[in-house]
């Protein structure tokens, strides 16, 4: 048998729970409060990009228009309903992926086998070593990097 065994990776991610659900006004006030407060430097969101910051911002936006012309869900219409569903799975979306708590599972064979072993880990362990590696790749440049006119 001639075949050639190639390294293989898949990566799996497990959902977590819905994050953004407000039935009024004053729960959608909460709910943004506390999604802002995750979103900081050590909160379960801080992984957030800036765009999609400004994605989750512009949902909160129209979420508000539709909770200051409805008091709650269940005076909007249909149309109103579909927008802040549609709102929520966006914001739910982009926090879900950048949870850091979501575990994220990788089946890799390791050199020199051809059995897969799955390993996994936070979102937050896989930031951490990504912010570290390139925070040590800069130290390395600016160690081997000559300072000076002499050399």
């Amino acid at each position: 048998m001639g075949m050639t065994l190639l390294q293989a990776s898949a990566v799996y991610a497990y959902k977590t729970e819905v994050i953004v659900k407000a039935e009024n006004k004053s729960d959608f006030t909460a709910v943004v409060a506390a999604v802002h407060q995750q979103m900081q430097a050590g909160g379960r969101y801080e992984f957030v990009d800036q765009g999609e910051r400004q994605k989750i911002d512009a949902s909160f936006a129209d979420m508000q228009s539709l909770f200051d012309k409805f008091a709650t869900v269940a005076q909007m219409d249909q149309g109103a309903k579909v927008q802040l569903f549609n709102d929520q799975e966006t914001i739910n979306a982009i926090l879900t992926h950048r949870d850091d708590k979501r575990l994220v599972c990788e089946s890799v064979a390791p050199i020199g086998s051809h059995i897969p072993r799955t390993t996994c880990r936070t979102y937050r362990e896989i930031e951490l070593e990504r912010s570290n590696t390139e925070r040590l790749q800069q130290q390395m440049l600016q160690v081997n990097t000559p300072r000076g006119g002499k050399g």
